[in-house]
């Protein structure tokens, strides 16, 4: 090709275009006929340069054109214009994906409120109907909808007798109390300042007796050995009325949880596959803590967790779990959101949906904030942009449908189930203790003369960021306009550079401030950071603004207040002009310090103008806006001084207190729920009798159960059968001592309530898992092609138990249970076929986790085992039996494209009743082809205000729907909470596949055994769609936790395996 100039004109056009205009992507209309001829530079920059979110390229183009050689210039511009070809391209590629992505999203958003429109019509009049419904279908509403906030108590010092335990979570970065490492990496920033101060403040209310924030314990050579400290105390907390401390272990503390490898401090992305090893530590903790602060405050009962609060998504599926295990409420605050970072990313065009996913593990951060919508009972934002945007794109939360159910409740009308969590406002609180309010600044000239003198007199004692930044100023006394912000493209820093340099009655003035982070060598920077510094330098030259624009290097985080009260002392004005602000919380740093501002009006700085009122808002895209409003405050001093004086009358509403007070009086209307269950002995005076019926069952479960001659009872009945059969006088002795203290109860005397009875003096109160120190947990999803199950489990049952029976000193301690999708009349049947008892076990889990028996304690009058009823009231949270039977019916019959099949086509599934409960829906899947990915359903079922766990399991011939909070997983948790049996002393025995729940039973604090080809075939492919997150999200790769065998191992194999297992987590 001879020559290039025609490469080399889009090039030039592209580099005077501006990353500005690149970063924007904001389409102009281009007219080709530009003047009457064509202009082909204007028109490959407008519609294809700005479409490319690519603002390297600048820097590219600065390279390139600095190569001498003409021959390799020429190649490397020809190349750089394929490659603007290829980016483009891709771009428009990827917008026509994700406009098919969120066509199809909003045709089955308004298909699920059509859907709960018809379900819910009946029992609304005809004015309800074209009111409530009629709204929520329309896309205009022709009323506003007020909520009513007149019956909620404000929280006061009224509540002072009420001693809460408040949990925190917030699990990424490097979280500590003092000397916080903010902006060492992304990790560590403004959410870990905002989660310490939280926990601080509240722990200063009054009724709060307890602040716990939770993370994550590290402790590695690259950190500080203080983050490996398992206990950090923030303060002591309030005192009462007489001055004395209301508890020891009252205040605020940060409670470091050991989860994923120990030696490794990980970025969030990484931490995924451990959250459920989290949870069980936080649990372990918690159920100490509540036994402690009920020895000091509770009246011997446990002092449950009030509410726990999730930070962040990671935090939120954490907060979900644990939520669901101590059956306490959950808040949620997003911070910032899977589905918006996913959207922005998506628009830039640089990378595809999988580059992303790779990358940030982007859909397991969304499915994890889609679970903290299902769990959680309130919802706090920052700003109402964040609801209505934000949280508006979840599968979990739809303002039109959460208002509509709102109103249903509120006249007490039935939701079949159906709920929206409740979002609500409140702005982060901050700490003004350290902000000096100087009305009278009349000594400002004095210290800035100071600072500035020629006289070789010492100067003043002042702050050493004043002289960094007045160095760059011919004449510091003007009004400074200070903006404080990373260099980050979406600032829109160089739009506030231009205003500036183009406005000459400004720059007369005043001087411009940027704090635009700390920088070494722009070059080491990354793209869209070098870019934007680059394009100030350029602008302070084309400008000519040496002498008026300040841009130090660097700054400390104890400088900012300095700078604030520099710019104040100035009669200055602060500036946020973003594109997008999600809240501004530097404007109210500002305000504190005396500035008034001048913000963008898109986003939060719109909620915080309209409670300080002490500034002016603008289009961040119109540049003589920002110009106009800076030069109005600056020039007008009677507006400044009013805006000054509004910022500190104002102030307080984002204080620490206010925010505590707002925050405890929204969670005090919510929901409250606790374990109601007693988990000791009860105090009176049966305690004796019951204790010795433990005693007993214990020695029966030693071996004893059989009469003493020395009689095998059953598979798990003699673990100890050689010292009883031998008869070991000590142990005989024993036994008839317990037996003589026993009181036999009255004939005829019956528990009315439940139906329960002691069996044979022998049977308690309380399962044997009370006193077990280790507990196997058998949870092998062997299956044939029919769902029914194989002989081989009954096999490998009996090698497992004979396995823990080879070590005679820790079967006396152990126990087992049984974690299956099966029924109890279905398992019951096929452990008999094997001649295995029931009563071998000492929990059975059914119905993948719907239900929990404990075989021998809670039986029927004609001795049929019965349900515990504490779980069944454990998992009843946002049960919606009846709407989910008839939307699951309607969404496995409908065709894609909403079709409904004709009566004479063939149905994907059927009811399954027998393998149905309370709490569980059951169906047989008739054609796995046709059956629905669960995440599919899952987020229809979502889109449709239902909350549930939904699996195949049985080699995918059964759909099973059960509670949110229920599970196989969780079950085990809830034996923990129960029964206090740690989940780090459960040995799981799983294969190497399972029903579509089995990724979660790998994971945690508990020992697991993979036995490798038991399991054939499982149901997981049945699981997530394409796109979706992977199990590398769920199950961590490798984990001293997990050992495997082969399914064909001996007794001695399993123990051996089990041993090294448990070793290789000490």
């Amino acid at each position: 090709m001879a020559g290039n100039e025609w490469i080399n004109g889009y090039l030039e056009a592209i580099l005077d275009s501006g990353a500005s205009a690149i970063e924007e992507n904001k389409p102009t209309p281009v007219n080709v006929g530009d003047r009457g001829h064509f202009n082909p530079t204007k028109y490959f920059v407008e519609e294809v340069v700005t479409g490319v979110d690519e603002t390297d390229l600048h820097r590219t183009w600065i390279k390139v054109v600095a190569t001498r050689n003409t021959r390799e210039r020429s190649s490397r511009l020809e190349n750089m214009c394929w490659r603007i070809w290829h980016l483009t391209r891709k771009k428009k590629q990827l917008e026509l994906e994700d406009f098919q992505r969120m066509a199809n999203r909003k045709w089955e958003r308004e298909q699920g409120r059509r859907d709960v429109t018809e379900d819910m019509s009946e029992e609304l009049s005809e004015g309800e109907k074209g009111d409530a419904l009629g709204e929520m279908l329309t896309d205009s509403p022709r009323k506003k909808f007020q909520r009513n906030f007149s019956n909620l108590e404000v929280w006061s010092d009224n509540n002072k007798e009420k001693k809460l335990y408040i949990v925190l979570i917030s699990l990424h970065g490097l979280v500590r109390g003092e000397n916080m490492e903010l902006g060492r990496d992304s990790d560590t920033g403004g959410q870990v300042k905002y989660v310490v101060e939280l926990a601080r403040a509240l722990a200063r209310m009054p009724g709060v007796y307890r602040v716990d924030l939770f993370t994550r314990q590290i402790s590695s050579p690259e950190v500080d050995w203080s983050y490996g400290e398992p206990t950090e105390m923030l303060t002591a907390g309030p005192e009462d009325a007489d001055g004395a401390d209301v508890g020891e272990s009252s205040g605020a503390y940060i409670i470091r949880i050991p989860f994923g490898p120990r030696d490794q401090y990980l970025r969030k992305e990484l931490l995924w596959p451990h959250i459920q090893e989290f949870v069980d530590g936080a649990v372990a903790h918690i159920l100490n803590m509540s036994k402690v602060l009920g020895e000091q405050i509770g009246g011997g009962q446990p002092v449950w967790p009030y509410v726990i609060h999730g930070h962040y998504a990671d935090a939120g599926d954490s907060a979900a779990l644990l939520s669901g295990a101590l059956n306490v409420p959950m808040v949620l605050t997003g911070h910032s959101l899977g589905r918006n970072k996913l959207e922005q990313l998506l628009k830039q065009g640089r990378q595809s949906k999988e580059d992303i996913n790779s990358t940030y593990k982007i859909m397991r951060r969304i499915e994890a904030e889609e679970l903290s919508l299902d769990a959680a009972e309130l919802v706090i934002t920052s700003t109402k942009q964040e609801i209505e945007e934000q949280w508006g794109l979840y599968d979990g939360f739809d303002v039109k449908l959460e208002k509509v159910l709102r109103a249903r409740a509120r006249r007490g009308v039935n939701c079949h189930g159906r709920y929206m969590p409740r979002m609500v406002v409140i702005p982060p609180g901050m700490d003004f203790s350290n902000v000096v309010v100087q009305e009278d600044t009349a000594d400002a000239d004095g210290e800035l003369t100071a600072l500035t003198n020629t006289d070789g007199t010492s100067p003043k004692s002042l702050p050493a960021i004043w002289s960094e930044v007045m160095r760059f100023l011919t004449n510091p006394h003007k009004p400074m306009i200070l903006a404080l912000s990373r260099p980050d493209p979406k600032k829109n820093i160089t739009t506030l550079l231009k205003a500036f340099g183009e406005c000459r009655p400004l720059r007369e003035l005043s001087n411009l401030t940027l704090i635009m982070g700390n920088r070494d060598d722009i070059d080491e920077m990354s793209g869209g950071n070098a870019s934007v510094l680059t394009t100030v330098l350029k602008l302070v030259d084309k400008y000519d603004l040496y002498g008026q624009v300040a841009f130090p290097k660097h700054h400390k985080q104890s400088d900012v207040p300095e700078i604030y009260r520099l710019a104040a002392k100035t009669k200055g004005v602060f500036i946020n002009p973003a594109l997008v602000e999600p809240f501004g919380l530097t404007l109210i740093e500002a305000a504190a310090h005396g500035l008034p501002m001048v913000a963008t009006k898109n986003g939060g700085p719109v909620d915080i103008h309209r409670a300080l009122n002490n500034g002016l808002l603008v289009d961040p895209h119109d540049q003589q806006a920002i110009a106009d409003a800076l030069l109005k405050l600056v020039s007008e001093k009677n507006l400044w001084n009013e805006c000054q004086k509004n910022g500190w009358k104002n102030i307080h509403l984002f204080s620490w207190p206010e925010h505590c007070r707002t925050y405890l009086t929204r969670v005090a209307a919510c929901r409250m729920r606790h374990p109601q269950w007693q988990t000791d002995t009860p105090a009176d005076d049966m305690v004796a009798e019951e204790s010795l019926n433990d005693s007993l069952k214990d020695v029966q479960d030693m071996s004893l159960r059989l009469s003493v001659d020395g009689e095998k009872a059953s598979l798990n009945g003699s673990l100890d059968y050689t010292a009883a059969a031998s008869g070991d006088p000590e142990l005989q002795d024993q036994v008839k001592r317990v037996l003589s203290k026993i009181k036999k109860p009255d004939e005829g005397k019956q528990d009315s309530e439940c139906g329960r009875k002691l069996l044979d003096n022998v049977a308690s109160k309380y399962p044997m898992l009370r006193r077990r120190r280790r507990l196997i947990v058998i949870a092998l999803d062997c299956y044939d092609s029919n769902g029914a199950p194989e002989e081989k489990m009954i096999q490998t049952v009996q090698e497992i138990v004979k396995a823990v029976k080879l070590d005679s000193q820790s079967a006396r301690l152990s126990g087992f249970a049984l974690s299956t999708a099966m029924p109890m009349s279905e398992l019951t049947k096929f452990l008999k076929s094997g001649n295995i008892q029931v009563n071998d076990f000492d929990a059975l889990i059914c119905s993948s986790g719907s239900e929990v028996y404990y075989p021998g304690t809670y039986t029927e009058e004609d001795g049929k085992l019965y349900p515990d009823p504490d779980y069944a009231t454990h998992i009843d949270y946002r049960w919606g039996f009846d709407g989910l039977k008839r939307t699951i019916w309607k969404l496995m019959n409908t065709l894609e494209g909403g079709e409904v099949k004709s009566v004479h086509s063939s149905r994907p599934i059927e009811e399954d009743a027998k393998s149905s409960n309370s709490h569980c829906l059951s169906y047989l899947i008739r054609d796995p082809s046709k059956a629905k990915k669960v995440d599919d359903m899952r987020q229809k079922l979502r889109m449709r205000g239902l909350r549930c766990h939904l699996m195949y399991c049985r080699n995918s011939t059964r759909m099973q729907v059960i509670p949110l909070l229920a599970s196989r997983s969780q079950a085990l948790r809830y034996l923990f909470v129960r029964w206090r049996l740690n989940v780090a002393n459960m040995y799981v025995i799983l294969g190497e596949t399972g029903d579509t729940d089995y990724e979660e039973l790998i994971s945690g604090t508990h020992k697991t055994l993979i036995l490798k080809g038991v399991v054939e075939k499982g149901s997981e492919e049945l699981l997530r769609t394409t796109g979706s997150y992977l199990r590398d999200d769920i199950v961590p790769g490798e984990s001293p936790l997990v050992a495997y065998t082969s399914g064909e191992a001996t007794a001695e194999e399993i123990a051996n395996a089990l041993k090294q297992v448990s070793k290789s987590a000490m």
